[in-house]
């Protein structure tokens, strides 16, 4: 016999405990569940800085338990199947659990095994990654040690979390190298498969000019598929727009993988799922295209703007608007218009804030020019944004 909940939230991240903790504060008599299997909740925006060593792992993490909202109930197990014809999500357990209202939010998967050699050679011989607490010590253990020769830092052709993070790291080590005086006995690459540095044309040109000034090797188009630690070569695919793609192999002393991402494959294979394996939603109202009891946010969503935690910030409160509303019979109502963040680092004490919008245009908070470079910025980074988001964002507050 399924366990009926009147709001089922698949994911206990940073958008299902956001949205969960909006609702339990709007409803007299919530019941609100939250299917969640890690007991741990990470704060993931901070492993740029401990990558760096510029902040402590330790610092980014928090029981699961202490962040569940009063009034939700934690279903500790993961999503096997969604059966929203019958309103029902089945666990890896075999445990059925029906709802009225569904809001997904899993998260996004990491696909470690898509580059040949990349799982066996993390945290050895200068491979290195801050996208797993497990490795993320490691790009500073290696970085710290770098003297000479080649770093390269490198972002995949899938979305990412946050689209900035791959390159935050490379400013970082390229920062640290001068201060200890190796800079120019490294060469420092940025190898991405995009096209360029920033897909928004003011920060876009904002970093050209530091990859310019810095002296930074940028490879484009240029695909990681590969690693053969024993002879440290990176291999990539090179597909310029209109060419045949072409295999490039690029010798490294410090190699920082960013690692292709995708939808969870529970969901991928679901039919909340798009052609691409995302959940499918309407861009504005967050509602499902074809199951209206259906919500989603966050990198599982299928909504076209980069997949961070600032834009979940600008999403939680319409989601919550919106599902409230379409409880009591209203159509939604409230409409995102594809804000999101990004906290770029440039250095230590250097920080350029890219904020925009679905149309790529700027949606700046402060009174100044948040192209250039400043040390507030970064601070606020380190010190202000985690504390917004334990205290406030998971609390329903901000």
């Amino acid at each position: 016999m399924p366990q009926h909940h009147k709001i089922v939230i698949v994911g206990g991240g940073t958008g299902g405990i956001c949205v969960a903790a909006r609702l339990c504060r709007a409803l007299a008599e919530p019941d609100v569940a939250i299917i969640e299997p890690s007991d741990r909740h990470y704060y993931q925006p901070l492993w740029t800085l401990v990558g760096g060593g510029a902040a402590t792992r330790e610092s980014t993490v928090r029981p699961e338990a202490d962040l569940i909202p009063r009034g939700a109930t934690w279903i500790r197990d993961s999503v096997r199947d969604f059966l929203p014809e019958q309103n029902l999500v089945t666990t890896s357990d075999g445990r059925q659990f029906h709802y009225d209202y569904l809001v997904v939010a899993p998260g996004i998967q990491i696909d470690w095994a898509k580059i040949d050699g990349l799982p066996a050679a993390l945290g050895h011989d200068g491979v290195c990654s801050n996208y797993s607490y497990e490795t993320v010590d490691s790009t500073w253990q290696f970085l710290r040690g770098l003297r000479s020769g080649r770093a390269i830092f490198t972002m995949p052709n899938t979305p990412v979390k946050c689209g900035g993070a791959p390159q935050k790291i490379m400013w970082l080590a390229e920062h640290h190298l001068r201060r200890v005086g190796a800079r120019e006995a490294v060469e420092v690459v940025f190898a991405t498969a995009g096209a360029k540095m920033f897909g928004v044309k003011k920060y876009g040109d904002a970093l050209d000019r530091l990859v310019r000034e810095r002296d930074v090797v940028t490879r484009f188009h240029h695909n990681l598929i590969a690693i053969r630690p024993q002879h440290r070569e990176a291999v990539f695919t090179r597909a310029e727009p209109g060419g045949a793609p072409e295999e490039v192999v690029i010798n490294y002393d410090l190699l920082h993988v960013t690692p292709p991402m995708s939808a969870p494959d529970f969901l991928k294979r679901s039919p909340l799922a798009d052609a691409a394996g995302w959940v499918e939603v309407d861009k504005h109202s967050l509602q499902h295209r074809r199951f209206p009891n259906v919500f989603s946010l966050g990198d599982a969503s299928s909504l076209p703007t980069s997949k961070t935690g600032a834009a979940i910030r600008k999403q939680a409160p319409v989601l919550v608007e919106n599902l409230l509303g379409h409880m009591r019979g209203q159509a939604a109502s409230a409409s995102y218009d594809g804000y999101t963040s990004c906290p770029l680092v440039t250095g230590y004490g250097r920080l350029i804030l890219a904020e925009f919008d679905y149309e790529g245009k700027p949606a700046e908070t402060f009174p100044f020019d948040q192209s250039k470079e400043r040390l507030s910025m970064y601070l606020m980074k380190k010190y202000a944004l985690p504390q917004l988001y334990w205290h406030g964002m998971l609390r329903g507050l901000a």
